[in-house]
C-alpha cells in the first residue's frame, strides 16, 4: 500500500525564531530537511508528503515552495498569510502561480479565544475560494466551539482538523472534546487528520491502547473517507521514530477493508491537497 504523508514539517532551526522549540524538546533543536526523511520513506512506501508552516511568516511559505520545487518527495505545501490583514488578498495572489501551493494555516492555537469569529480574519479567509486553496485548522480542545461557528461560515471551504484539536490524551480526558469534534464532523466539508497524538500523550510511556478511545471517536465520527494520515515529523520525534507512529496509525487500522485503508494513508490526502505523485 503506498502511503502520503499528509502532515510534515521542515526547517532551518534558528533558536530565536523557533523559541516555542524549548529545552524540553532538544531532540527538535536541529535542521530537518527532506534529505533526512528521504531514506525513511523510501523504507516505509511512503511516496510524498505534504509540508506545513511552522514559522508565522511568508518568508515560511517561500522556503517551503523552493523546497517543494527541489525535492520530489514534497507533493504539496501548507503556507502562511496574515488573514487578518485587508491585503492579503496580495500576498495569495503572490504565490498563485506556484503549483505546490495547496493550502494555508494559521497556529490558532496559540491566539487568545475568539480568534477564529475575528471579523478582519473571517474577511480574509473569504478570498480563499477564489483560488481554492484548503485552510488547515490547528486548535486545541476548548477553541472546538469556536471552530464550529467558523467553518459553519463558510460551507463551501474546504478544511481539515490537524492533530485530531489535540485532545489530552495525557489526561485521559475524553469529554467535551468528544462532542465538540462530533458537532464538527457533521460538517461534510471538514476533514481530519490522523495525526500529532503521541505529543499529546506521555511522550515517553505511551502505549498503543492509550489512543484507542480517541482513535474510535475520531473514526466513527469523520468516517473513513474523511481521515488523513500524518506524521508530524519531526514534531512526532518527541514521542518516537516516524515508522511507531506510521505503525501506530497501521495498527489500528488493520482490520478495515483494503480499500478504507486506502484512503486513509494515501488516497484522501491525494483528493483533498489535490495533488499527483511527482
Amino acid at each position: 500500500m503506498k502511503i502520503i504523508d499528509s502532515h510534515q514539517h521542515f526547517w532551518q532551526f534558528d533558536p530565536q525564531r523557533d523559541a516555542w522549540i524549548d529545552d524540553t524538546m532538544r531532540i527538535l533543536q536541529r535542521d530537518f530537511m527532506p534529505q533526512d526523511i528521504a531514506p525513511i520513506f523510501a523504507q516505509n512506501k511512503v511516496v510524498g508528503s505534504i509540508a506545513v508552516q511552522a514559522d508565522t511568516s511568508e518568508a515560511e511559505t517561500s522556503f517551503l515552495l523552493d523546497l517543494a520545487q527541489k525535492n520530489p518527495l514534497i507533493l504539496g505545501v501548507v503556507g502562511w498569510a496574515d488573514f487578518t490583514q485587508s491585503q492579503v488578498e496580495e500576498t495569495l495572489e503572490k504565490f498563485s502561480d506556484q503549483p505546490s501551493l495547496k493550502g494555508y494555516r494559521h497556529i490558532v492555537q496559540k491566539e487568545p479565544n475568539g480568534f477564529l469569529d475575528r471579523k478582519d480574519f473571517r474577511a480574509g479567509i473569504q478570498k480563499l475560494a477564489a483560488y481554492d486553496y484548503s485552510y488547515d485548522l490547528l486548535v486545541f480542545p476548548h477553541q472546538l466551539e469556536e471552530t464550529i461557528r467558523f467553518v459553519k461560515a463558510f460551507p463551501n471551504h474546504r478544511f481539515v482538523l490537524d492533530h485530531l484539536a489535540k485532545p489530552y490524551i495525557k489526561k485521559k480526558e475524553i469529554s467535551p472534546w468528544k462532542e465538540h469534534l462530533q458537532e464538527l464532523a457533521a460538517f461534510p466539508n471538514v476533514s481530519c487528520k490522523v495525526s500529532g497524538m503521541v505529543t499529546e500523550a506521555d511522550w515517553q510511556n505511551w502505549k498503543f491502547n492509550d489512543f484507542i478511545p480517541y482513535l474510535d471517536i475520531v473514526t466513527d465520527a469523520f468516517g473513513t473517507d474523511r481521515l488523513l494520515f500524518g506524521s508530524d515529523w519531526p514534531v512526532c520525534l518527541l514521542g518516537g521514530r516516524f515508522e511507531k507512529i506510521l505503525q501506530l496509525a497501521l495498527s489500528y487500522y488493520a482490520s478495515f477493508s483494503t480499500q478504507e485503508q486506502e484512503a486513509i494513508f494515501y488516497g484522501n490526502a491525494q483528493r483533498f491537497y489535490k495533488v499527483n505523485e511527482k
